[in-house]
């Protein structure tokens, strides 16, 4: 069901794409040939006026195929008459072309703007954590974040001389400072430090991934089929308080507690929803040595809803700051400051994108928001091929006057199609390593 759910989000966002090429060329007169969602062979076909719409077996994509434009019978080269002609894409101007091309990749972008406001109106779930003072509860031994010196009760208040006000600030301002070392300041006993810290991990997973974690409560968020936990009766939401007499602070104490107790049966004193409850659990051994009950972090996390008006602001201010971080971490990519290890294909998007579909709509929502506005900056990097390239050939014709001669787009084209298939296989590859190796 995971990957019904993606592959209809998907075609969505697929579906939202090529509206926008079909609107704008019908609106400058261009005859459009097909619609398809999908490639390959074609599952269904239906002629209504003078288009054919598809829909075809490989649902990874789609297109819009207009009279002059590409190959076929009806491409680029082909003869037409004088009123064919009229109505060609090729025989429009640059600038009406320009329109019908980058249509497209907006429309994507727009989308975002219209979506995200229903999720804030629906009621969206957020990690307590995230609008807390970024203040670090844990840090991991031998971390970045400890070889820099950064302790427990440090409280971030800027990165790089950005001001930091929150633990979700603090996640944003990372990003701009992925690939360099990173200047923190903390707050530390009513003193200002500065910290410098040199990342060996130069992904984009927020201040987490330099091993200092938030102040978080031992909540289970899930649990392991059949494991120790689920047979001891705890259950998902539980907040485990107190193990063997010893007070649980945060995830990580309960983790030692656990690592420390030898395998031996414990007490495990939880908070059920405020009723206090007491459960002997006794850990298990795993292939690695680890003593495991079987539970998943979760975060202590509150349902908000907006009224019409904050859920507009909100929509915006998101949908901006979520096509800031993409540009970025494109920018940091081509750099080599972002690892590529970073890039996610189609296994990636399908399963978030599924997986976010069962969980309710705000979260629904916001998935299709995210990879609507990777989506439409995709297809705008000036790549051949890509909507991109095809901006370039006519911005190109519209500054100097006349069309880029076939003899280079041609060979360009088929680069382009080349480095693209070259990226889809890479982003499958690191696809298989997260999920299978």
């Amino acid at each position: 069901m995971t990957a019904v759910f993606g592959i209809f989000m998907l075609g969505v966002l697929v579906f939202i794409h090529e509206m926008g090429h079909f609107l704008v060329a019908k609106a400058n007169g261009v005859k459009v040939l097909k619609f398809s969602l999908g490639f390959g062979p074609k599952l269904v076909s239906r002629k209504w006026g003078e288009t054919e719409y598809l829909i075809c077996a490989i649902p990874l994509g789609g297109y819009v195929q207009m009279l002059g434009e590409g190959g076929g019978e009806q491409g680029e080269n082909a003869p037409l008459t004088q009123e064919e002609e009229q109505r060609s894409f090729s025989h429009k101007s640059a600038g009406k072309r320009i329109a019908i091309v980058a249509a497209g990749p907006l429309m994507n972008l727009l989308l975002p703007f219209l979506i995200l406001p229903i999720a804030f109106m629906s009621g969206v779930n957020m990690p307590v954590f995230l609008d807390n003072p970024a203040c670090i509860d844990y840090v991991v031994a031998d971390s970045d974040a400890s070889r820099a010196g950064v302790q427990v009760g440090d409280c971030i208040t800027a990165i790089g001389g950005e001001p930091v006000e929150t633990w979700q600030k603090g996640n944003l301002a990372l990003v701009s400072a992925a690939g360099k070392n990173i200047r923190l300041t903390v707050e530390r006993e009513n003193k200002t430090v500065d910290l410098l810290i040199r990342p060996e991990n130069n992904g984009l997973d927020g201040l987490m991934a330099l091993g200092i974690f938030p102040v978080e409560p031992a909540i289970i968020g899930g649990l392991q089929a059949d494991g120790p936990a689920m047979r001891a009766g705890l259950q998902v939401g539980d907040h485990i308080i107190e193990i063997s007499g010893k007070p649980v602070r945060n995830w990580f104490d309960m983790t030692s507690l656990i690592q420390t107790g030898e395998g031996r049966a414990e007490s495990f004193v939880i908070d059920r929803n405020g009723e206090i409850l007491t459960v002997q659990l006794a850990p298990e051994m795993n292939e690695t040595g680890k003593l495991l009950v079987g539970i998943v972090k979760g975060h202590d996390v509150e349902t908000r809803s907006f009224g019409l008006i904050d859920s507009i602001s909100k929509g915006g201010e998101q949908t901006v700051e979520l096509i800031k971080l993409t540009v970025v971490f494109v920018q940091k990519l081509f750099s080599g400051d972002v690892s590529s290890k970073n890039i996610g294909g189609m296994i990636s998007v399908v399963e978030f994108a599924g997986e976010a579909a069962q969980t309710g709509v705000a979260a629904l929502l916001t998935m299709l928001a995210f990879i609507s506005i990777q989506l439409g900056i995709l297809n705008l990097l000036p790549i051949p091929i890509l909507d991109g390239g095809h901006l370039l050939f006519s911005l190109i014709e519209l500054i100097t006057r006349r069309p880029v001669p076939m003899r280079i787009r041609e060979p360009a084209q088929q680069i382009g199609l080349m480095l693209l298939l070259a990226l889809m296989a890479f982003a499958l590859y690191n696809d298989i390593l997260r999920k299978f190796l």
